[in-house]
């Protein structure tokens, strides 16, 4: 079982259906009333990659990709264009967009993250597979320069500084991410001709723990 650093071909996810789950669990006591938990920490995104499909074409790049990965075997880059930004989908990256930590004049290493608010609640995810060449990073509201004030790992998505920052130091970051998945099924049916009349597969994929 291995990553394979390699993204499903963006125009086909461009058209898929999917989103993030929770697993809550939920007991109704004899009064009536709920007690509510959540098992999981952070969120876990599944998708159709069939939706995508428009032509034989498209369904042989997905045939070739997922017997590359082995079916299910192999996790790979996946882009979400519901959400692949640490800003709004509208925006442009800036490398203020998110907080991702304070400088304490030690630490030089720090994690990439995007901050989901709504009222007085939110939810910090992690963000382990930023594309490349998208990364911006502030320091103290100054943006700093790649490969001279700072290196980013594209496998982790932990940015880490050449000098540690000083102490109380915002640090900031904008960037571009893709979420690591892997297919849901070991087998992909597709029959040419209900595939003309309009009747796509199924290409589920899910999101994987790194």
């Amino acid at each position: 079982m291995a990553f394979h650093d390699i993204r499903f071909p963006a125009n086909l996810s461009r058209g898929s259906v999917g989103g993030p789950e929770r697993r809550t669990e939920i007991v109704t006591l004899t009064n009536g009333y709920e007690e509510r938990n959540s098992a999981w920490a952070h969120s876990r995104r599944r998708y159709d990659a069939g939706v995508g499909l428009r032509s034989l074409d498209d369904v042989a790049a997905v045939i070739a990709f997922f017997e590359a990965r082995g079916g299910q075997l192999h996790a790979f880059r996946w882009k979400d264009w519901a959400d692949y930004k640490s800003c709004a989908p509208s925006r442009a990256v800036a490398a203020g967009d998110q907080v991702i930590g304070r400088g304490d004049g030690r630490t030089v290493s720090f994690a990439l993250s995007k901050l989901y608010a709504s009222g007085p609640a939110s939810y910090r995810r992690p963000v382990v597979k930023p594309v490349v060449g998208t990364v911006k990073v502030a320091l103290g509201g100054v943006e700093k320069i790649e490969t001279i004030d700072f290196d980013v790992d594209l496998a982790t998505g932990v940015v880490t500084f050449a000098d540690a920052p000083v102490m109380d130091a915002p640090v900031t970051a904008g960037f571009e991410f893709d979420v690591p998945v892997r297919f849901d099924t070991d087998r992909i049916a597709v029959s040419v001709s209900s595939f003309q009349a309009g009747d796509v597969p199924q290409v589920p994929v899910v999101e994987v723990r790194l």
